[in-house]
């Protein structure tokens, strides 16, 4: 998680949360007879402009703040320059072991920095505003802060894209594939058609939505739009580091491995060598952020004392790097126990960033991903096993505070079920004794401070986060989190602050209802939120649940699922069961997720020869506890239907 400090330092300049002095003021329609008028001007199919539009930005201006790769716009014009600073990535603060297992070394990534390139030696890709000002002429503030302006630049690189390719102006969409594979920036071959197939998609299937300034936009499906591929051969692109890829072949993905490596005196990285999902299932697909740009989260991830993943995502065109074979072990969510059991990906991006917008590329491609590991190892696509960062627990009680915070209440969570076929819909009526988190992500703007400077209110932006109190009023204190404040303070308004949240998908048993409030079992306590039947930000739900058993009064709660002391055989040091100082009481109801046999993945040297998967006979339940998942004996609880 990047420091607030780090953030600020990186990213201030470009974040605004008013539209800046020349932006446009919004009329009805405008924003569609914008695009009507550009592609007619430069001779660009309408559908073709609106397409392309829609995969960078949905459509969207974001109040002229820039993308996590300088974007800015309907059109993700690209002026990067501005957004380079020395970052501290999201794996490089003191705090979080990444690997999260006690049997070696702490692995932090502290102190990683790596220099991002001068404005000088930026690729093409991330300086796609100049060239739109040099084609049409408009001055590049303009291009940054109007949309009208912001159109007719995308057009007119696209008319040049046409005519570089040796094509003549057409009406007809099909002929534009090459110079809308060429927009997307990607130096090689998959990427840009990965792209182009995306663009062509929105145009046979259609889109219409309300932006983020309130213009209704539409473009209506055009199913017999068949364009000519072969296009992209004749574009000089480069052909992708395919190597062992594990990737659908819906995306671009090439494989850049991160090293694993001996250095001596018993220490290696940056990850660990397993023999998945034979040795062990993949429960989990965690959700990150980079904090950091794409070249700098390459280098890392190639570093042999880092940390490493699965997977990173491109923003600007949904492209995938592959580091390490899903059978091993990557080192990124703080948590041994996770670790061993799921993938992670990692996203160009940054949390305390939000208006460093992600693109519809990067989510896109990200579903799709996420589509394929699920139906590969039989993942359910759910919030309880697509998870954040955010989302995985501390270990133990020392490590809760250190926990990861990204990607934090800004990503779209509803957004990217959609996009995984699995929007997040009621199962259940109003009254059911289970709820999933669902605020409308637009209109749903808490007010979160800490983005750029401690103390002080972020840029409104929507979010699927919503906020629990003690009690039924907005007045009320937040709800406490005694793991991150074992002094017993409220929780904070904080964009890093995961005390007294629930996110978008999330499931929890109903405490209690009053008019506009519904609360629910939050760490040990009852958490209220606000649920108006008019404006729901939670649909009913149904799900198996759990309390204690009867006879006791509490059970403790746990951040991994290890063992018994009885199941470890000779030569394998016994990991300690030890619970979080949280406790599930009498009375208390928690959704559960999915039940496991307690498990630890012995893994502590470099030669993998004597590496064991220790299985015991204690069995768990995965619940969700608080903001993040925990864990508790079955032999504690019983369970039965929310």
């Amino acid at each position: 998680m990047l420091s607030v400090a780090a953030s600020a330092a990186l990213l201030l300049p470009l974040l605004s949360g008013a539209p800046p002095a020349g932006a446009d003021v919004p009329v009805a329609d405008s924003l569609q007879r914008q695009f009507a008028a550009a592609a007619e001007r430069h001779g660009v199919p309408e559908s073709v402009l609106l397409a392309v539009s829609y995969l960078q930005s949905r459509w969207d201006g974001h109040a002229g703040a820039p993308s996590v790769t300088g974007g800015y716009g309907p059109m993700h014009l690209t002026d990067t320059a501005t957004a380079l600073a020395r970052s501290v990535p999201h794996h490089s603060e003191d705090g979080e072991d990444a690997r999260g297992d006690d049997s070696r070394p702490a692995r932090t990534g502290a102190g990683a920095a790596v220099d991002p390139p001068s404005p000088e030696e930026l690729p093409a890709r991330l300086r796609t505003l100049e060239r739109a000002s040099s084609l049409s002429g408009i001055p590049a503030e303009e291009l940054r802060s109007s949309t009208a302006a912001n159109i007719e630049g995308g057009a007119a690189l696209l008319a040049a894209a046409q005519r570089e390719a040796g094509r003549a102006p057409s009406a007809d969409p099909a002929d534009w594939y090459g110079a809308v594979a060429r927009y997307s920036g990607a130096d090689d071959t998959a990427t840009a058609a990965a792209y182009a197939d995306d663009v062509f998609d929105v145009i046979r299937t259609g889109e219409a939505r309300v932006t983020d300034s309130g213009q209704r936009v539409a473009l209506p499906a055009a199913p017999a739009v068949a364009p000519d591929t072969g296009q992209v051969a004749a574009l000089g692109l480069r052909a992708p580091a395919r190597g062992p890829v594990e990737c659908p072949t819906t995306v671009a993905c090439e494989w850049i491995p991160a090293p694993y490596e001996e250095f001596g005196d018993g220490d290696y990285g940056n990850h660990d060598k397993a023999d998945r999902p034979v040795s062990q299932k993949i429960d989990y697909i965690v959700v990150h952020d980079t904090e950091a740009t794409w070249d700098v989260t390459l280098k890392l991830v190639q570093d042999p004392t880092y940390v490493s993943w699965q997977y990173s995502l491109r923003s600007s065109d949904g492209h995938v790097a592959q580091h390490l074979p899903l059978k091993d072990v990557g080192w990124h969510a703080g948590n041994w126990y996770v670790n061993a059991k799921s993938v992670g990906l990692e996203h160009e991006g940054f949390l305390t960033a939000p208006d460093s917008w992600y693109t519809e590329a990067m989510y896109r491609s990200s579903a799709r991903l996420v589509r394929y590991l699920a139906k590969r190892y039989d993942i359910p696509l759910d919030r309880q096993h697509v998870i954040g960062h955010d989302n995985v627990p501390g270990t133990v009680t020392s490590s809760i505070r250190g926990m990861h915070t990204d990607p934090g209440p800004y990503w779209d969570w509803a957004h990217y079920f959609r996009l995984l076929g699995r929007p997040l819909t009621p199962s259940a009526g109003p009254r059911a004794g289970v709820v999933t988190i669902r605020p409308e992500y637009g209109g749903n703007r808490p007010v979160y401070t800490g983005c750029a400077t401690a103390g002080e209110a972020c840029a409104p932006h929507g979010s699927g986060a919503v906020r629990l109190h003690t009690a039924p009023s907005a007045d009320a204190p937040l709800v406490k989190d005694i793991g991150l404040r074992p002094g017993g303070q409220d929780s904070t308004t904080g964009v890093n602050d995961t005390g007294a949240r629930a996110t978008t998908g999330q499931s929890y048993a109903v405490a209690e209802r009053r008019g506009d409030w519904t609360a629910i079992w939050y760490l040990g306590q009852k958490a209220w939120f606000h649920n108006p039947a008019a404006e729901p930000t939670a649909v009913g739900a149904r799900g198996l649940v759990l309390t204690p058993r009867e006879g006791l009064a509490e059970v403790p709660v746990y951040g991994r699922a290890y063992p018994e002391a009885s199941a470890y055989p000779a030569g394998v040091p016994v990991q300690a069961v030890s619970p979080l100082p949280y406790r599930l009481l009498a009375g208390q109801t928690y959704v559960v997720g999915h039940k496991t046999p307690g498990e630890y993945y012995y893994a502590p040297v470099f030669d993998s020869t004597n590496h064991r998967v220790v299985r015991g006979q204690e069995e768990y339940y995965q619940i969700q506890f608080g903001h993040r998942i925990a864990f508790v004996k079955a032999a504690d609880v019983r369970v039965s239907q929310g």
